[in-house]
């Protein structure tokens, strides 16, 4: 199946609004684009964040604009053979969101007992 058989029409504004309120809380619509800016504790957080990131994208086959800096990044998501934000966006946004700021010490499964509450660990800032 070739990549053009996968094309998702643009969402309006006032879906994707509506959409990010319920599904995406952290993220924006911001000049055709939505956006998350997720907050690390420095450096090193911040390349595993945007490796992340980056293996996400490459798997799902669309790929972010990403601001990277010290302590924070920045990823922005449009669709651009649709001109807009579509499903892929979304679908992409909501894979981030779930892998980047999974707490396993908040995992319904307790297997874990999550990165210590000690600030020489600390990775990601919560919103």
């Amino acid at each position: 199946m070739s990549q053009n058989q996968h094309h998702c029409p643009a969402l309006n504004e006032d879906e994707i609004e509506s959409r990010l309120k319920e599904e995406l809380p952290h993220w924006v619509y911001e000049k055709g684009w939505i956006r998350r800016k997720i907050k690390t504790s420095g450096w090193k957080a911040t390349l595993m964040v945007v490796n992340t990131i980056g293996h996400l994208a490459e798997k799902a086959w669309h790929h972010p604009d990403l601001t990277v800096s010290y302590a924070f990044v920045i990823v922005k998501l449009v669709t651009h053979d649709a001109k807009g934000v579509t499903e892929k966006d979304f679908t992409l946004a909501k894979k981030i969101e779930e892998v980047v700021m999974w707490d396993a010490a908040q995992d319904t499964q307790g297997l874990f007992e999550g990165t210590p509450d000690d600030p020489r660990f600390k990775y990601i800032k919560k919103d």
